[in-house]
């Protein structure tokens, strides 16, 4: 009977693990088939799609990679410039570990892998909202993994068939990130700071060479709403003594 009973809670923890994960599946769908037919359009064969996929798994830098490979850019600096988008994950790494502290590292280095924008969103909601196991995060990381590598080997083998920019694919990643702040935006704080990340973004984009400014913009953006939330409390609890 309790094996029954826990047979049953885990099956409940799994439905709702996938339950978070499809709404990422859905735009992964999309997204994964627009990179797949853009890597396809850049002469990359069905084979290394899927490895970048499963190597990388990284939407962004992907798509930047492949805009690179059809410029002509050298692997050298393709690699340097993906390292360099891709060091926002330093950020949300950071974020989760508050969550993870005390597990064992070999799962936390499965866990580290599966780690995109979406899953990092979805994850950390569910964790500050509490009841969230990392099991539950790995369920989350890799069904959208295997939805991303499906997906963008799918998009492969359509490319031939469809012209370069129809369907407003070069807009799907842009569109999906925009999605992704609009439910991340829980507060009025929340808000200023998102305002902060994309004015600054901007400026250095203007005046920074290369994507370092996606960095310094998000890390003085998130330096701001620390701030501010400190200032606040601080004067919260000297209002309260009063």
């Amino acid at each position: 009977m309790k094996t029954t009973g826990h047979s049953l809670s885990d099956e409940m923890n799994m439905l709702r693990a996938l339950a978070a994960a499809w709404p990422i599946c859905l735009g992964y769908l999309a997204i994964g088939m627009a990179f797949g037919v853009l890597a396809r359009q850049a002469g990359l064969a069905i084979y290394q799609i899927a490895l970048m996929s499963m190597i990388v798994f990284a939407g962004s830098a992907q798509f930047i990679a492949v805009s690179m490979i059809t410029s002509g850019a050298s692997a050298l600096s393709i690699i340097i410039t993906t390292f360099m988008v891709n060091l926002r994950h330093l950020l949300m790494s950071s974020s989760l570990t508050l969550h993870l502290k005390g597990k064992n590292k070999a799962i936390l280095s499965l866990f580290a892998y599966g780690v995109t924008d979406e899953s990092f969103a979805v994850n950390l909601g569910k964790f500050l909202d509490g009841d969230w196991s990392l099991k539950d995060a790995l369920v989350v990381n890799h069904v959208a993994n295997i939805t991303w590598i499906i997906s963008t080997i799918l998009g492969g083998y359509a490319g031939r068939f469809i012209p370069a920019g129809a369907f407003g694919i070069d807009y799907a990643l842009t569109g999906m990130f925009l999605c992704l702040l609009v439910f991340q935006l829980r507060g009025r704080l929340y808000v200023l700071v998102s305002v902060a990340a994309g004015l600054l973004s901007v400026v250095f984009y203007l005046i920074i060479p290369g994507n370092a400014y996606v960095i310094i913009a998000s890390a003085l953006a998130a330096t701001l709403g620390v701030a501010i939330k400190s200032w606040y409390m601080h004067k919260r609890k000297q209002d309260e003594e009063q």
